[in-house]
């Protein structure tokens, strides 16, 4: 039976350049270095007229409340990733130690923003998911390997994923990392990249590693272009050492090795 897609909630067109976040993971000093990032750029050319945060605010053992005094005061249109719901929907015993870590950190305001957040995000010609349109948990350009990595799709599977949507321009996240592609529809999919966390390990659907090589900053800028999208990817460099002692002090050497090399 095919699944249902996830809820869109209807916004306003967005304006003609607009800035792309994504699985922040709780590292403030990276949401911060990319901040600073987007408002130099205002020194340059318009400013990003919008910003989207798709999913993945908090959870990680780094700085989850430092994390929430950046984003909740900014107006940003966001939507709501799996680590997101594990925070809401978990019981605090059956949480994984990273989400305990950042549940124990985030306040109740936190919870609230999290709370009103959609599960997709529907522009017109920009569609938004933190992973699939089916499914938050998922990976929609990439496949777990039995080599213990990840592997691209070919379009075609890509496009059967993007099933039903509408827009010209698809957003997407979860995998942290950052691309583009062209599917067989004439849709774009984007990726953003991590904010926060360039490598992970996960053992579902089997055990793999993840990493984007670097442990920079990711993010997109996306500009209309007549009837295209011109797309910049972003990385920004910043000082990991606070967010590399925090994830030590909680006992993951891997998050340390993550936000200081980019790898495990």
């Amino acid at each position: 039976m095919t699944e249902p897609p996830l809820p869109l909630a209807s916004r306003a067109p967005l304006p003609d350049r607009f800035a792309v976040l994504a699985d922040i993971h709780g590292n403030s000093a990276a949401l911060r270095a990319v901040l600073a990032d987007l408002e130099a750029l205002g020194d340059q050319a318009p400013a990003p007229g919008a910003v989207l945060v798709l999913g993945d605010h908090f959870s990680g053992p780094l700085d989850a409340g430092g994390t929430a005094e950046l984003l909740l005061p900014l107006s940003a249109q966001a939507l709501r990733g799996n680590h997101d719901r594990y925070l809401l929907e978990t019981p605090p015993d059956h949480l994984g130690p990273s989400d305990w870590v950042a549940r124990a950190e985030l306040p109740a305001a936190a919870f609230d923003w999290l709370a009103a957040q959609p599960r997709g995000l529907d522009f017109g010609d920009v569609q938004a998911w933190h992973a699939t349109p089916r499914a938050d948990d998922r990976y929609w350009t990439h496949h777990a390997t039995t080599e213990g990595g990840v592997a691209l799709r070919p379009p075609e599977e890509m496009a059967a994923q993007a099933a039903g949507t509408t827009a010209a321009l698809l957003l997407t996240a979860h995998t942290h990392l950052p691309g583009l592609w062209a599917l067989p529809t004439g849709q774009l999919l984007l990726n953003p990249g991590s904010v926060g966390c360039p490598a992970y390990r996960d053992e579902a659907p089997m055990p793999h590693v993840v990493t984007a090589g670097h442990p920079l900053a990711s993010y997109a800028l996306v500009t209309r272009r007549g009837m295209g999208w011109a797309v910049a990817h972003r990385h920004v460099p910043y000082d990991s050492a606070e967010m590399a002692a925090r994830a030590r002090d909680h006992g993951r050497e891997d998050w340390a090795r993550a936000v200081e090399l980019g790898s495990l």
